[in-house]
């Protein structure tokens, strides 16, 4: 078992032994012997991490509840905990329980740290292809070599993305290169394992971000669609350029944030690439049928999608869900062009489904479940969730924050606009329902300087979480910066990902957990960097200070 918990992990089939003894003799290597390029690119398909952040990021966030503390009315119930580890992750605690399940921060880190190290073992071999122009002792056409390249940014890609979620997750956001330099990453793997027991150390944020952009800049300028039997599945270029435009917008670098999410679009009118709903498919009959759709590679706005294990659906109806105001600033509630206390977007358009805001709401598209048997009769197998990870709309978004900070709000109320225009259209034309109405920069201004109650308008911190000497937040801009995390917040819900951008706020908030206890969330809480996990600790790598 002690080798399941080393820092970095891979599993590793090891074809052909004859005995125990022969395995017993030899040197412990999770390197994988590759030959020629089928082989790199097989390998590649093991790069993309299985595990998924979104219970550890939506239990951490303000978009979940517990319906077992009581509510304005003193109301409260007696729901379980799907697992018991929901409880620890709520109140920000370090998870001990259930370290086993994919859904833990273990889960989590193993799942990254193994992705990580496919990608590594084909770096390693692509490096070597480079560097002596032959494969299999053949010298390299130019088939051969624009390949190659193509492998090798795929790789840097996964590496750089893998790296900067457990970043993302276990360290506290970037604070700019001064401040960053002072608090601790997370290990930049970059070479295969050959030792039972590698050391690591985790060096500072600042270094985990650096390494973070030199991989992506290779993949960048590597990355093509050509290769791919189903790009989407891949880091493709509008994915990779959609990852660029998230990793800069943590680092507040705007016109990069332009410039990639720009890329992304890849020339094309970002209306173009609009995601229909399954409201406008006259074939589909059950839930099953749109929620698949939802996340298919035939929605054009989809970028890139990742098949992952997580039972992040199954907590609908226990004790933590969104629920109560989580429910109305997250999935159901008022914006600045609609009427009443929904949003059209998820009412009418992507697989809503509710009894009561105390029960909690489904935003199906992004977390149905899709079950795998390995056993019908038994009932038993695996439960698969497929995360649209970069889409054309939250990309849009970026873009539209980025151009705020750059004092483009004219260019931001456009990209506003696009978002708000294709969900308000859709669901109209799914409801019939006339209280929708267009964008405009009044509404914005009126309804996010206002109060419409629930959390929706937050108090931004982004100048003290990561200072800067060439954009501060100021009044002007703030009732939009509010529009871009609100929207932002409806599409990524049972994502994860509002746990990042908390973080980058610098949000604070409370959870309320049971009949008497209340955490707080304060601004660079300690908490927001989520605890290594404990066999990690005990194999001598520094926990996080909480």
């Amino acid at each position: 078992m002690k080798l399941r918990y080393k820092i970095l992990f891979i599993a590793v089939a090891l074809i052909g032994l004859s005995s125990c003894s022969d395995f017993l003799e030899k040197v412990p290597d999770t390197r994988v012997y590759l030959v020629n390029l089928d082989q790199l690119e097989q390998l590649l398909i093991t790069g993309y991490c299985q595990t998924n952040y979104a219970v550890i990021g939506e239990l951490s966030s303000d978009n979940v509840d517990d319906t077992n503390a009581p509510d304005k009315d003193g109301n409260r119930y007696n729901y379980s905990s799907y697992n018991r580890y929901d409880e620890q992750i709520f109140a920000w605690q370090d998870v001990d329980l259930d370290i086993s399940d994919s859904d833990t921060p273990s889960g989590l880190w193993n799942g990254c740290y193994s992705a990580i190290a496919a990608a590594n073992a084909v770096i390693e071999k692509v490096d070597e292809f480079e560097a002596t122009g032959e494969i299999e002792g053949q010298p390299m056409s130019y088939r051969d070599k624009a390949r190659l390249a193509a492998i090798k940014g795929e790789a840097h890609m996964i590496r750089a993305y893998h790296h900067y979620i457990l970043a993302q997750i276990f360290c506290m956001p970037y604070r700019g290169p001064q401040i960053s330099a002072t608090l601790p990453g997370i290990p930049y793997a970059t070479e295969p394992e050959t030792e039972l027991y590698p050391k690591y150390d985790r060096g500072t944020l600042e270094e985990t971000y650096q390494k973070i952009e030199a991989d992506l800049l290779i993949g960048l300028a590597n990355v093509t669609d050509e290769y791919y039997e189903v790009p989407k599945y891949h880091f493709n270029v509008a994915a990779s350029n959609a990852f660029a435009a998230r990793f800069y917008l943590a680092k507040r670098e705007y016109d990069k944030v332009v410039q990639y999410a720009t890329a992304s679009f890849k020339g094309n009118d970002p209306e173009s690439l609009r995601n229909d709903f399954w409201d406008m498919q006259e074939d589909f009959y059950e839930f099953d049928d749109g929620a698949r759709y939802y996340t298919s590679v035939d929605r054009p706005g989809n970028y890139m999608l990742m098949d992952t294990y997580s039972t992040w659906l199954r907590r609908w109806g226990n004790r933590f869900w969104s629920s109560r105001d989580g429910f109305h600033a997250s999935i159901q509630g008022p914006g600045p062009s609609w009427n009443g206390d929904y949003m059209p977007f998820f009412r009418y358009s992507v697989l809503g489904s509710s009894v009561h805001p105390e029960y909690g709401y489904i935003f199906y598209g992004n977390c149905w479940e899709q079950f795998e048997y390995t056993d019908k009769i038994a009932g038993i197998g695996y439960v698969h969730m497929v995360r649209p990870e970069f889409t054309s709309q939250e990309t849009l978004l970026f873009r539209a924050e980025a151009y705020l900070f750059l004092g483009n709000i004219d260019a931001a109320f456009e990209d506003l606009y696009r978002w708000n225009h294709e969900h308000i259209m859709q669901g109209a034309m799914a409801s019939n329902n006339g209280s929708m109405s267009e964008l405009e920069k009044s509404r914005i201004v009126s309804f996010y300087n206002g109060n419409p109650g629930y959390g929706i308008v937050k108090k931004f911190h982004i100048d003290e979480v990561c200072p800067s000497d060439k954009y501060q937040l100021t009044p002007e801009i703030e009732p939009y910066l509010n529009c871009v995390q609100h929207f932002r917040r409806m599409q990524t819900a049972h994502l994860g990902q509002r746990w990042f951008d908390i973080k980058r706020y610098g949000f604070t908030y409370t959870h309320k957990m049971g009949k008497d206890d209340v955490y707080t969330l304060e601004v660079l809480d300690p908490r927001y960097a989520i605890q290594i996990p404990a066999e990690v600790i005990g194999a001598g790598l520094e926990p996080n200070a909480r």
